[in-house]
């Protein structure tokens, strides 16, 4: 089986790798850099899954399925940003998606107000705040990761969007 992924994000792969493997399937995956076609930082569920579906779709190319993974800022009440990071997973087969979503989290009140006022994306949001000395954060631990101290590494927070989507693929009956 030949899965396409769309990004060149190792730590996206990476989380895609493991997540077949947990379903014990031998594939082979394809790192295609494929364009969301929405903003560089989604700010909405709608625009964090059309990204996800973008990149799936764009990565589809002579291969069983491809995989796009999105991760925006979503409206979320009640919190103390009004905002929570979610990664949207798309799974294409070339006629239909199949979508999941990881937990969602919030980011500290100044990265945010970055993101909207300054219109950086959290790569840059964190850098600016001094958060981390990474500028490229989300290619490693992620955000996630420092806020967590570790507990929780962006790559098992994506890894949590796969193993959603898959729950379709896994149970086709009951879809």
């Amino acid at each position: 089986m030949k899965i396409c992924v769309g990004s060149t994000n190792q730590v996206k792969i990476e989380a895609v790798r493991e997540a077949l493997s947990e379903y014990g399937l031998d594939a082979e995956i394809i790192s295609v850099k494929a364009p969301s076609d929405v903003s560089e930082q989604p700010k909405s569920l709608d625009e964090t899954i059309k990204g996800a579906m973008n990149r799936a779709k764009n990565a589809f190319s002579n291969c069983t399925y491809s995989i796009g993974l999105e991760s925006g800022l979503v409206p979320i009440p009640h919190t103390k940003t009004g905002y929570m990071d979610i990664c949207a997973c798309a799974i294409y087969d070339g006629k239909e998606f199949h979508l999941g979503m990881s937990s969602a989290f919030e980011y500290p009140r100044e990265m945010t107000r970055l993101v909207f006022e300054e219109n950086l994306d959290i790569d840059q949001a964190a850098f600016k705040t001094g958060l981390t000395k990474n500028p490229d954060v989300g290619s490693k631990e992620g955000v996630i990761g420092i806020l967590t101290k570790g507990r929780l590494l962006r790559k098992d927070y994506t890894k949590q969007a796969v193993v959603t989507a898959l729950i379709h693929l896994e149970n086709p009956h009951l879809f």
